[in-house]
């Protein structure tokens, strides 16, 4: 299994645009509506803290790789390695070199409407890091610091996302 996460502040500013694209989903007239129910766990898909907190109970296990949205973006090239050579893929200079290239975000968001028709344009927005700084107050940084705190930063996953290099203002 690859668990692949992404910090908790990019993913409530990245499922905020999701679901104000989305019809099928709540969407929010403001950012603080959004973030109020991002905190008090009345999103469609339940809390992300919860869901990080579920999937350390298996972190450790063989069968898992974790890896996180932010260590692709700083170096793509040993990601797609690692994660080959987890599933045992062998893979050519040539064929890692291929990869890389098609797994940017840039080639993957041009080619979106071949891969995921109409839907393309709602799943790749932007595929920044550190997006959040565009729409947190510092109230809801802070915040969020605290949530973090509370229920997951003494655990494997809250270690593994580098909290304090993406997520501190």
């Amino acid at each position: 299994i690859l668990l692949l996460l992404r910090n908790p502040k990019d993913i409530a500013t990245s499922f905020y645009h999701f679901s104000n694209s989305m019809s099928t989903l709540p969407s929010y007239e403001t950012w603080d509506d959004f973030f109020t129910a991002f905190m008090t766990k009345k999103m469609a898909w339940g809390c992300y803290f919860e869901y990080l907190s579920e999937w350390n109970k298996y972190a450790d296990e063989e069968n898992i790789m974790t890896i996180t949205y932010e260590e692709l973006k700083e170096n793509r090239a040993l990601g797609v390695k690692n994660i080959a050579a987890f599933f045992g893929i062998p893979l050519t200079e040539e064929e890692l070199q291929l990869v890389v290239e098609r797994s940017s975000f840039q080639s993957m968001k041009k080619n979106s409407e071949k891969t995921h028709g109409a839907f393309g344009n709602v799943l790749f927005r932007k595929g920044d890091v550190s997006d959040w700084k565009n729409l947190f107050s510092e109230d809801q940084n802070e915040k969020m610091d605290k949530a973090f705190e509370e229920h997951i930063a003494r655990t494997k996953l809250g270690k593994k996302l580098k909290y304090d290099v993406y997520c501190k203002a």
